[in-house]
């Protein structure tokens, strides 16, 4: 077997393994989804994500749906991106699986401890979007609404919103899990990051102020969890670095 043909088998071999990484991850969403819509039902759950906008809005007003299939397709995208995110683990282990064979020894111990952290960063992340933000974002703008106006929102536009924020905290939960990564790889060094803490200080409120509502609430909840993470993760980098050097390797 020439060197050509041998790597191209390896090739073929990896895009065999994440297709089935993929697959493998792809039916751990819908059996999750499967029992969603078994029970609470996609319906129940809707109710609970519109909470904190019905909280909001003046006594017995509810939203509007302007398409057709809206009350039926609006739920069942709600329900699929809350199965989604419970499975979580499931899918972040068939990522490090499939990373997992190219790593030495020491290196797969990073992955149970990131597995699960970065679990619980991205659900972290949404619930607090869900229980902290939400409810003091809708009633800001609530209160600038004028009264000739009757605020009904739209259940799809409401949708897109509840998922840009939610998918925006959950992303910048992960900033440890990105510190860590990248001082274990030695792509960047602890000292240089805290040398930088500045603009990263800047830059956080500079995404926030991009990927959130134009108001103060929403931007200061994001910007601030996102810098005290990044504290978080330059104070956990030389703990994972020193748990995961080879033998060999200085401390």
């Amino acid at each position: 077997m020439t060197e050509k043909s041998a790597g191209e088998e390896t090739f073929i071999s990896h895009l065999i393994e994440l297709r089935d990484r993929l697959v493998k991850a792809s039916i751990g969403i819908a059996l999750v989804f499967g029992v969603l819509a078994m029970w609470p039902g996609p319906a129940a759950i809707y109710d609970i994500i519109a909470a904190p906008m019905i909280a909001a809005l003046p006594v017995g007003s509810k939203m509007i749906a302007t398409g057709v299939i809206s009350p039926f397709l609006v739920p069942m995208k709600v329900t699929l991106l809350l199965a989604f995110m419970l499975a979580l683990p499931w899918v972040f282990y068939q990522v490090w699986a499939f990373i997992a064979p190219g790593l030495y020894a020491h290196e797969k111990k990073l992955v149970l401890p990131l597995v699960v952290s970065s679990s619980l960063l991205f659900v972290g992340g949404v619930a607090f979007c869900y229980f902290f933000v939400f409810g003091r974002v809708f009633a800001f703008i609530s209160g600038f609404s004028p009264e000739s106006i009757a605020v009904t929102p739209d259940i799809e536009n409401y949708l897109d919103f509840v998922m840009s924020m939610c998918l925006a905290f959950g992303v910048t939960f992960e900033v440890p899990v990105v510190v860590v990564i990248l001082v274990r790889m030695g792509i960047v060094s602890v000292a240089k990051l805290k040398e930088i803490r500045s603009y990263v200080i800047v830059g956080a409120f500079v995404i926030a102020a991009i990927v959130t509502p134009p108001d103060v609430v929403s931007q200061l909840a994001l910007a601030i969890p996102m810098c005290l993470l990044y504290e978080l993760g330059l104070l956990l980098a030389p703990i994972f670095v020193r748990a995961t050097q080879a033998p060999e390797e200085p401390v």
